[in-house]
């Protein structure tokens, strides 16, 4: 998701609220907000997998194992 992404999805919630949007920009509304959520859920995801916790009995779990795998099965 490049700044430029960002930019283009601000412009056209703005033009939404202003004066609306046409039929060509509602759809590229809809596919920028779409690659938004993807590359923010990559994300989280690849912050999961570098995150270890350490449990009461001393055993170490990564959180990208234990709740990644399940929303992402590979």
């Amino acid at each position: 998701m490049t700044n430029e992404m960002i930019n283009r999805i601000n412009e056209l919630y703005h033009k939404s609220q202003n004066e609306g949007l046409t039929p060509e920009e509602k759809e590229e509304q809809q596919k920028l907000r779409k690659l938004y959520i993807q590359a923010m859920s990559s994300n989280f995801t690849a912050q999961l997998d570098r995150i270890d916790i350490k449990n009461p009995d001393g055993s170490i779990e990564n959180l990208g194992e234990k709740y990644g795998k399940k929303q992402n099965p590979s």
